[in-house]
């Protein structure tokens, strides 16, 4: 008598093997998704304290400056309402729709609310780094 698995117990193992795939693909799908989402949110606040640098240590911002914080940012854009007053407005829409996946979006625009980088159910928020709010 030979030993060695029967083809009933090889298709038991698939079988039970594919359950297990098809449970844990959607949730590293998941913590992909949650990842990105975590990520982009940080680099919106880097990005933001970085200009604030810019704006404190130079007393005006560049076009450039904004230009280069776009560019570290996925799910959202930055325009500078004054590049002489240093005032920024940071929108929960992507300046390119090509490098925020939609499902992320969403994630992305909650936390950033709850972070207070953006205004409330998403709407958009200036931050005030000059002008009239410096005391001199």
């Amino acid at each position: 008598m030979r030993r060695g698995f029967t083809m009933i117990e090889l298709i038991f193992v698939i079988v039970i093997i594919g359950i297990l795939a098809a449970v844990a693909i959607p949730k590293l799908s998941a913590t992909r998704d949650d990842a990105k989402i975590s990520a982009d949110v940080a680099s919106l606040k880097q990005v933001i304290n970085n200009l604030q640098s810019t704006y404190t240590s130079q007393t005006k911002l560049v076009a450039g400056d904004i230009t280069e914080a776009n560019s570290a940012i996925k799910c959202f854009t930055i325009t500078a309402n004054s590049l002489a007053d240093g005032n920024i407005t940071v929108a929960g829409t992507p300046a390119d729709a090509t490098k925020c996946n939609s499902n992320v979006l969403p994630g992305a625009k909650l936390l950033a609310e709850e972070s207070g980088l953006l205004g409330a159910s998403g709407a958009n928020k200036t931050f005030k780094f000059g002008g009239s709010k410096i005391v001199r």
